[in-house]
Order: structure tokens, then sequence, then C-alpha cells
């Protein structure tokens, strides 16, 4: 990869002891791949659910070529968490397929927070670095498809 892309990341503050350190993992992996991302280009919102907006905001911006998506929902004892799950997850999906940009799922939707913490730089990885990457590789594929 290089520095060729700049990415915007869009981040929840919801359950924040998740999606700080997907963040962390998001950096790492942009710093690590050559891609453009500073402070300047990561965005917190409330919480998951508001996440598409945002994004697609950022996804009408020539200034980003991809838009990373990170966020924590975890299971209650309400079906709050299958709504918001669903419609941010489709939300998301919207947007990419609108603008034509690669947007990454980069939110946790497990059972418990300690299932979370391991997908947040825990034994599972870090999937804020994998939703760097994801973005990253879909921009190298597009570039490709261009081509022919």
């Amino acid at each position: 990869m290089s520095d060729r892309y700049r990415i915007a990341v869009v981040v929840s503050r919801f359950n924040r002891a998740v999606t700080d350190r997907l963040l962390e993992g998001a950096r790492k992996a942009a710093a690590e791949r050559g891609a453009l991302c500073g402070p300047e280009d990561v965005f917190a919102v409330p919480g998951a659910f508001e996440l598409p907006v945002v994004a697609s905001r950022l996804a009408e911006l020539p200034r980003y070529q991809g838009v990373v998506c990170l966020g924590a929902v975890i299971r209650g004892q309400t079906p709050h968490f299958e709504y918001i799950s669903r419609e941010t997850a489709a939300g998301i999906q919207q947007v990419a397929l609108r603008t034509g940009k690669p947007l990454s799922f980069g939110v946790l939707t497990t059972d418990t927070v300690e299932q979370a913490l391991a997908r947040a730089g825990g034994e599972v990885g870090n999937k804020g670095f994998d939703a760097v990457v994801a973005v990253l590789e879909t921009l190298a594929v597009l570039e490709r498809v261009s081509a022919c």
C-alpha cells in the first residue's frame, strides 16, 4: 500500500473501553500500510447508530478514498442489540454501494464485554486494524478493476 490513499475513521464513543482499542489498532494499520490518516481524519460519534450518517458525508468528500467505521455493540437483555447491529451494518453497506467507495464494518457485535475486548487487541486480534486493511485492500482491487 502507499500513501496515495487517505482514509477517514468514524468511531463510536459508546463502549469506549473497547472502541479506543479499535481506534488504536486502526491507527497502527494505517501507519504500517502507508495510508494517510491523521488526527484530523478521525471523527467520533455518540454510538454505532450514528456511524452511517457521518460515514456517508465523509465518503462524499473527494479528500477520502475510503472510510473505516468502528464501534462495539454488546448484547443486553432487550432486542436493542439486534436493531442497532442490523441497521448500522445496513447503513454502512448502503453508503458503500451508493458512493462506490469502500467502507469497512469494524463494528464488534458481541455477547459480552470480554468477547469485545478479545477482538479489540486481545487474543483474537484487533478488528480495528483489520478494518483498515480491508479498506486498503479493497481500494487496490477497485484500482485494478478500473484499469480493465
